[in-house]
């Protein structure tokens, strides 16, 4: 994967090469500490929709959610994998994150994944039972991290 990290106050580049193991643990302890997010999925007719949805991720940026089969959301994702969250927004710093979503349909594979979901989100336990909820998986594409609380902006952008 590539990484570029930006001094925006310059408006040039400042590093380009591979994601750090610095950088990583960066953004994933920043995503760590999030429990929601905004996705974005692509309706039928072109509109992009919006909704907020509780999240959990694996080590690897993986994004790890549930809907149900009555939601946009689901719909929008069964026809087009695109999807785009944004993660974090309180104290000035997030991460825009983009990737293709998938349907978890093997029981191991949904078993592990919701283990991770739930020991994030303990609460979403109530909803396990219901036959109209699905899990998926996003790999991430593209993301950007930035922390605008420092001069210059901090601003990690990676290409998977």
């Amino acid at each position: 994967m590539d990484c570029i990290c930006w001094e925006l106050k310059l408006q040039k580049k400042c590093k380009i090469g591979i994601m750090n193991h610095t950088d990583k643990k960066l953004i994933l302890d920043f995503i760590k500490s999030n429990k929601i997010a905004v996705i974005s999925t692509n309706s039928e007719t072109g509109w992009p929709q919006g909704a907020v949805i509780e999240f959990a991720e694996t080590e690897e940026l993986e994004i790890v959610f549930d809907t149900s089969v009555a939601y946009r959301k689901y719909k929008n994702l069964s026809k087009d994998k695109k999807t785009s969250f944004v993660i974090g927004w309180d104290k000035q710093i997030t991460v825009q994150y983009e990737g293709l979503a998938e349907e978890l349909m093997d029981a191991e594979e949904i078993n592990a994944y919701k283990a991770i979901y739930f020991k994030k989100n303990p609460d979403a336990q109530r909803w396990e039972s219901d036959p109209e909820i699905r899990y998926f998986i996003v790999k991430p594409k593209w993301l950007r991290y930035s922390d605008l609380n420092v001069k210059p902006w901090k601003i990690i952008e990676l290409n998977f």
